[in-house]
C-alpha cells in the first residue's frame, strides 16, 4: 500500500488538523481496520510525516529526491518502490492499495471491496471505486469563460440535444481508491493500468479534500454524522 502526499494546502499538509486528528490518520486507520492489506507503507520525504506514520505503527519509505518533488507522478514513486522491493529480494504483493489522505472518508469496507472486486475480476489489470456526478457538474452543463469574460457552453450541441437530466449520460467522478496490479505498475502502466473497471460508492465517501474551505466542508460532514469513523480510534492500537 502507498500512502501519497500532495502539497496543494502546504508542504506538510497530511499533518493539518481535521477534526482533531492529522489528516494522514484517517486513511491509515481505515487500512489498518480494513483487515485486508499485508503492509501499509508510507512514501515521504519528510521528517515530521515519517515519524507521524511510524506513530501509527506503518512503515515508512524514504521517496528519492528525484521522486520528491511537486511534479512527480504517483505512478513512478509506486513503480520505483516496487523495483526497489524487488531488487532487495523482498516478495512483493499481487495487487497494490493507492490510500490518499486527501481522502480522508475512506471506510476499511471500500478497501475490502474494492480489493475483492480486482480478485474477482482476473482480466483486470486494476480497478477504482466512483461516485455518480451530479447534475450540475455534469461535463455538458460547464461553462467555459473567455479572456473577455463571454461565457460559452463547451458541449452546446449536446446541451441541446439532451437538455433535461433524464435524457444525459450518466457519469461518474474518482472515489477514494485505486487497487492495480503489481504487474501492471512493474511493468509501467500506471495504477490505472488497462483494462481497468470501476465499483460505485456513495458520495459522502468520495469526499476530496484539496484547499482550507474543504476542511471547513469536512468537519461539518463529521459533525453532522455524515461518515463512520469508529476506526479512527481504534481500541488495540
Amino acid at each position: 500500500m502507498q500512502v501519497s502526499l500532495s502539497r496543494r494546502l502546504s508542504p506538510l499538509k497530511n499533518l493539518l488538523p481535521l477534526a482533531g486528528c492529522p489528516l494522514i490518520d484517517y486513511v491509515v486507520r481505515a487500512g489498518q481496520a480494513s483487515g485486508i492489506l499485508s503492509r501499509i507503507i508510507c512514501s515521504t520525504d519528510s521528517d515530521r510525516i515519517a515519524d507521524r506514520a511510524r506513530g501509527l505503527g506503518i512503515e515508512v519509505d524514504r521517496r528519492p529526491a528525484a521522486l520528491a518533488t511537486d511534479t512527480a507522478k504517483v505512478d513512478d514513486v509506486v513503480q520505483d518502490l516496487l523495483l526497489r522491493e524487488s531488487a532487495a529480494g523482498t516478495s512483493l504483493p499481487d495487487a497494490i492499495a493507492l490510500l490518499q489522505p486527501t481522502s480522508p472518508f475512506l471506510q476499511p469496507e471500500n478497501i475490502r471491496d474494492l480489493v475483492t472486486f480486482l480478485d474477482t475480476r482476473p482480466a483486470a489489470a486494476s480497478a477504482h471505486n466512483v461516485c455518480a456526478v451530479s447534475h450540475n457538474l455534469h461535463i455538458w452543463n460547464q461553462r467555459f469563460i473567455s479572456d473577455n469574460g463571454e461565457v460559452t457552453f463547451p458541449f452546446e450541441a449536446e446541451r441541446r440535444q439532451k437538455p433535461n437530466k433524464q435524457q444525459k449520460p450518466k457519469l461518474y467522478a474518482f472515489g477514494n481508491l485505486i487497487v492495480a496490479r503489481t504487474e501492471s505498475l512493474l511493468d509501467g502502466a500506471g495504477l490505472y493500468a488497462k483494462p481497468t473497471y470501476a465499483l460505485p460508492i456513495a458520495a459522502p465517501f468520495a469526499f476530496d479534500l484539496d484547499q482550507q474551505s474543504d476542511i471547513d466542508a469536512a468537519e461539518a460532514m463529521i459533525a453532522a454524522g455524515l461518515v463512520n469513523l469508529d476506526h479512527l480510534h481504534p481500541v488495540n492500537v
